[in-house]
Formats: C-alpha cells, structure tokens, sequence
C-alpha cells in the first residue's frame, strides 16, 4: 500500500504588492545568482572522475534539483496571483491587507497582519487569511468578539484596533 496523500486545498490567490515584490526577488536571486553558483560547481565536481561515488556532484545535482523546483513553483504561482493595492472604503473592518490589535480573555494583546498565503511570516505578525485566525478575522468589524477554536481548547478575543497602517 503507497503512502497516498489526498491533495491540499488550492490556497488563496491574492498578495500584498510587498509580498509580490520578495517573490519576484526570490526568483531573480534563485535564478541568476544561486543557480550559476550551483553549476559552476556540479560542472567542478563532474570533472573529478566516478560520478557515482561522488559526495559533492550528487549534492551538487540535489542543490540544481531544489532550486530548479523552487523556481518553477515560484513562477507558477506569480502567473496566478492576484494583487491587492487597494485599500478598501470601511476602515473599521478586517479585510486583506489589514493590520489588527487584538485583546484576548486574559488581557494580553497581539496584533497581526492579514496576508497571503505566499508571504506569512509570524516573526512579523503576518498571518495567512487562510489561517483558521485569518479566517476567523475576516469580516469582522472593530470591536467585534469572537472564539476560536484551538487544539488545546478555545480562545476568546476582541478586535480593538484596525488599521490598513502599520499599528506599532
């Protein structure tokens, strides 16, 4: 019996122009700075002799693979995409691209970014709005309250702030 795994959902289509932009980076650098680096020594290691028992020209041909892999990706995605630049006309209330203070039972706040799936970063506070709190945002209004369901229970919070600026 094989090891099936049934597909994921086809994530959201929709980016920050930011966002787009570290994509669009990510392939220029994988692809006109790493991928030359990355043959030139394959090309280095093949002239070693028995590429079979060659540790550095099947890491090398491993390396060109990932980043071959990467790119296509990458470029396949950016032909999909959708760019959000616009900000939208009711300010109080949570769409893509906003920035939002939440407070939760306890007391403590958080703020998030609602982002594309391609550009989550928590260290950044950007979290995907296909996340379940990315989903359990969307649409609310300021001041709303809402559960969230959490592995290890559930979680309530108040939406405080919204801003299509950066809240600091």
């Amino acid at each position: 019996m094989g090891r099936y795994r049934p597909p994921q959902p086809a994530s959201s289509k929709y980016i920050t122009p930011e966002g787009k932009q570290r994509l669009v980076e990510e392939v220029d650098k994988l692809w006109k700075k790493r991928r030359p680096e990355v043959t030139k020594a394959l090309a280095a290691a093949a002239a070693e002799g028995d590429r079979s028992e060659n540790a550095e020209y099947i890491y090398r041909k491993k390396e060109l693979r990932e980043i071959d892999a990467r790119v296509r990706y990458l470029r396949k995605r950016l032909d999909g995409i959708v760019v959000v630049d616009r900000v939208p006309d009711n300010h109080n209330k949570v769409y893509f691209g906003a920035w939002v203070r939440l407070e939760d039972s306890t007391g403590k706040q958080s703020i998030f970014r609602i982002v594309g799936p391609d550009e989550f970063d928590p260290s950044l506070g950007y979290i995907s709005m296909d996340a379940p709190m990315g989903k359990a945002l969307l649409g609310k209004s300021l001041d709303d309250e809402f559960t969230l369901k959490l592995p290890d229970g559930e979680a309530e919070y108040v939406i405080t702030e919204v801003s299509y600026e950066k809240i600091e």
